[in-house]
């Protein structure tokens, strides 16, 4: 049995091997895509507002880092989503206050 053009190049793109599966890959593929978009504008939401939290905090005589602060995100993520939200925590840190 030959695939046909259309199953051929849906299982290229997706790894599908029928075409219906093709499709579900490419549905939510879409949906990731768009979550994604939503994740990188909160995160860049997130920065904005770090950025506020530092300027008053540096205004006020204070540091740029509250490292008990810190280990509260840090804590929140781990519980959240163990091992892995320990360094997504880590990272978000890193782009809303810069590396330390």
């Amino acid at each position: 049995m030959t695939a046909t053009a259309a199953e051929k190049n849906a299982s290229d793109k997706t790894g599908a091997r029928t075409t219906e599966a093709a499709g579900v890959i490419t549905g939510a593929r879409e949906r990731i895509d768009a979550l994604d978009d939503r994740i990188i504008g909160l995160i860049q939401e997130r920065m904005a507002v770090s950025a506020v939290i530092q300027e008053a905090r540096i205004a006020s005589g204070g540091r740029r880092v509250n490292l008990s602060r810190e280990m509260e995100v840090l804590g929140h993520y781990s519980e959240a989503l163990g091992k892995p939200g320990t360094s997504l925590a880590m990272t978000l840190l890193e782009l809303c206050r810069g590396r330390i």
